[in-house]
């Protein structure tokens, strides 16, 4: 199985556990949790997604309590840092 299969088994099955997530989302997710991308640009970068659309989605997963965290945002680059929350607080 390729990297990117792998990472596509994730996201399908981060879905599965939570039908509320879009696939951008919960590629987010996946990415922060195997450490590909932790901030915005670089997870648009990898995925060839516009910046925009993956900003809209973060910003969603940082409503919802313990989902995500924002650790930083740029303001000159717009680019967003993000992480999971400890393991516990889940």
């Amino acid at each position: 199985m390729s990297e990117g299969d792998r990472f596509l088994a994730l996201v399908a099955a981060a879905q599965g556990r939570d039908t509320r997530l879009t696939s951008i989302q919960a590629g987010l997710l996946v990415a922060a949790e195997l450490g590909i991308a932790r901030d915005s640009r670089a997870f648009a970068r990898l995925l060839g997604i516009a910046h925009s659309l993956v900003l809209r989605e973060l910003n969603v997963l940082a409503e919802r309590e313990g989902v995500l965290q924002i650790v930083k945002r740029d303001p000159r680059t717009v680019r967003v840092h993000y992480t999971l929350p400890p393991r516990d607080e889940t």
